[in-house]
């Protein structure tokens, strides 16, 4: 028992020195356009050019990790 909560204490200290990695505009444009699934190409044109606009360079890319 005594084992089991050391080694419970030594991955909890590990795990906890982990980085979030951060999500970037190749993760938005990615997620963005898996969504444009359409069969009639004119929407699926305006799909891709609202993803361009949503995660362009320009635009901030929101952090929904907590």
């Amino acid at each position: 028992m005594r084992k089991i909560l050391v080694a419970v204490l030594i991955v909890s200290m590990v795990a906890s020195h982990f980085e979030n990695v951060a999500s970037d505009a190749s993760d938005c444009d990615d997620a963005c356009t898996t969504g444009c699934v359409q069969s009639n190409t004119r929407l699926l044109r305006r799909c891709d050019i609202k993803c361009g606009i949503r995660c362009g360079p320009d635009s901030e890319v929101e952090d929904h990790t907590g």
